[in-house]
């Protein structure tokens, strides 16, 4: 995937002016990438890895052959401990719109591990459509356009068909407000997640108490925001451990983590050992 890191909010698509859709296959290196969102659906096919993803505050632990689906505007996150090949398909809102007008009412419930015969069969279904689809977007034979195109409408139609839920007094007009609130704090948070940020000052960025502000954080988010802005700059950390040689030191100045206890003790609550251990299994993995 892009570099989400330069929009931990909500992330910006490019979409394909052929198709309307972002599809892709991407080798990536090991990665962590905090709390997002966009709008649009988003498939993850694992090609060949291990990834953590945790949707919704739900976490999956997908491995080869796993696929898993992101409603649009969910929150989520992203964790590879490894290098990752997947397929992306990444389908805007409002491309949807146009073919469900109730879209913005549905979610698509596909990561379900008590899915019966019959799902699991639909399933299986989703995934093949996605692999020929792959076939066909890279081999761009003459017509591929049409085949593409046939492909996505028959893979929405087995989501509509098979894995649509209803969703129950949903009241999208609020939700869209607090995703707009949401991305205001994250982006003010990106640009300035090095510094220490008074809770005051960003409740005040979107004119909320500073209670409120905390209450209103933590529901969506799922976890504070101070725990949030060490989640970012971990992320940060961690990048930097895996892609330079720079020393350990060095990378915490670069991203303002000051407290060397707290950042032991998170880097091992999220990776598992110590970032130099981390570091090594990398090198030698590649």
């Amino acid at each position: 995937m892009e570099n989400m890191n330069k929009n931990i909010a909500y992330e910006h698509i490019d979409f394909s002016e052929i198709t309307k859709v972002r599809f892709c296959t991407l080798v990536e290196k090991c990665n962590y990438i905090p709390n997002h969102w966009h709008q649009s659906i988003e498939f993850i096919y694992l090609i060949k890895g291990e990834r953590l993803a945790t949707i919704e505050n739900k976490s999956f632990l997908l491995h080869d052959g796993d696929c898993v689906l992101v409603n649009a505007n969910a929150i989520h996150s992203m964790k590879l401990m490894e290098t990752n090949t997947i397929i992306l398909l990444q389908i805007p809102i409002d491309f949807l719109e146009q073919f469900v007008p109730d879209i913005q009412e549905i979610i698509f419930v596909l990561n379900d591990s008590k899915n019966t015969p019959r799902k699991q069969e639909c399933l299986n279904k989703v995934k093949s459509i996605l692999l020929e689809m792959k076939r066909v977007y890279d081999a761009k034979e003459d017509g591929f356009l049409l085949k593409f195109n046939s492909l996505l409408f028959s893979l929405l139609f087995e989501l509509k068909t098979h894995f649509s839920v209803k969703m129950m007094n949903v009241n999208v007009g609020q939700r869209k407000k607090d995703l707009a609130r949401l991305n205001i704090i994250l982006k003010y948070l990106q640009e300035n997640y090095k510094q220490n940020i008074a809770l005051e000052d960003i409740a005040k960025l979107v004119h909320f108490q500073t209670n409120y502000f905390c209450r209103f954080f933590k529901k969506h988010m799922g976890v504070t925001f101070i725990e949030y802005q060490n989640q970012v700059k971990l992320s940060y950390v961690y990048r930097d451990l895996i892609n330079t040689k720079d020393s350990l030191s060095m990378i915490l100045s670069r991203h303002g983590f000051n407290n060397y206890k707290l950042f032991r003790t998170l880097f091992k609550k999220h990776f598992g050992d110590t970032p130099m251990k981390v570091r090594k299994h990398i090198v030698e993995q590649d």
